[in-house]
């Protein structure tokens, strides 16, 4: 499998609680299995859908505060640049370039605007080997209140080309990577509620939007806003029952005009 480009999202997993009721929840959500995770690891498990791993879900470390939530990792080819820009660019490393076994090589940053995110330099575990459909990740949003801050610094760590969308009430801009739209970023506003810390919203592809929120809620998970249609597919944002926030996605249901960026 094709390495994926600098600055693409490659992989998510998110730290739980309750392991067992994760994988119910996202088993019965998502169709994953699970694979029998490592101790030498934590207990790190990875999620498959038709076999290929698509995510994973991790026994949340004791003393850890907060809920659980979702991590986006963005691929990068020399971590320790990257580590070095995300400094120089005002950044900070919550932990220096850390090998994993020969998986690969992990960073975890904190941006200016406050979104937590990680960086991951493939060894042989490559990230998504399957994404743009049900059951796997199909996109990230960056989500802040400061967007100056976040405009400035993603771009200067990773290989971007913003477009913003012409839009007079949503501020949201897209970034590029080769021509390829590969992520996000949009604005705060006070439909958030002030406690939100701002985040990247992680989107899973569902078959049917409706029917998975429907899933979600009967499983004990909440509905944030939505569904909402839109010309990148039917959408809904949603937290597990352990209040890890996500969204799902149809991008087989799509409705409106595509809108335009610049």
């Amino acid at each position: 499998m094709a390495a994926h480009p600098e600055g693409t999202p490659c992989w998510a997993d998110a730290m739980f609680p309750d392991m067992e009721g994760a994988k119910r929840f996202y088993g019965e959500l998502f169709g994953w299995t699970f694979d029998e995770g490592s101790p030498d690891f934590g207990g790190y498990t990875q999620a498959l859908s038709g076999g290929r791993p698509v995510a994973a879900v991790v026994p949340q470390m004791p003393g850890a505060g907060g809920p659980p939530s979702w991590n986006l990792y963005f691929a990068s080819s020399d971590i320790a640049a990257t580590a070095e820009k995300i400094r120089d660019n005002g950044g900070a490393l919550l932990m220096d370039p850390m090998p994993v076994a020969d998986f690969g090589t992990m960073v975890t940053a904190e941006e200016p605007s406050g979104v937590f995110f990680s960086v991951w330099q493939p060894g042989s575990h490559r990230g998504f080997e399957r994404t743009g459909e049900p059951g796997a990740y199909c996109w990230a949003e960056v989500t802040t209140r400061d967007v100056e801050k976040a405009d400035h610094f993603f771009p200067a760590v990773f290989p971007y080309e913003a477009k913003r969308m012409q839009h007079e009430s949503v501020d949201f801009s897209l970034w590029h990577v080769g021509g390829e739209p590969v992520v996000g970023r949009l604005k705060m506003t006070e439909d958030f509620p002030a406690d939100v810390h701002p985040y990247v919203n992680v989107y899973f592809g569902v078959e049917d939007c409706d029917a998975a929120v429907a899933t979600v809620t009967r499983l004990g998970g909440k509905l944030h806003w939505g569904p909402r249609d839109s010309p990148f597919g039917r959408f809904a944002s949603v937290a597990d029952q352990q209040g890890a926030a996500f969204s799902v996605i149809d991008i087989g249901t799509t409705a409106g005009e595509m809108p335009q960026f610049t």
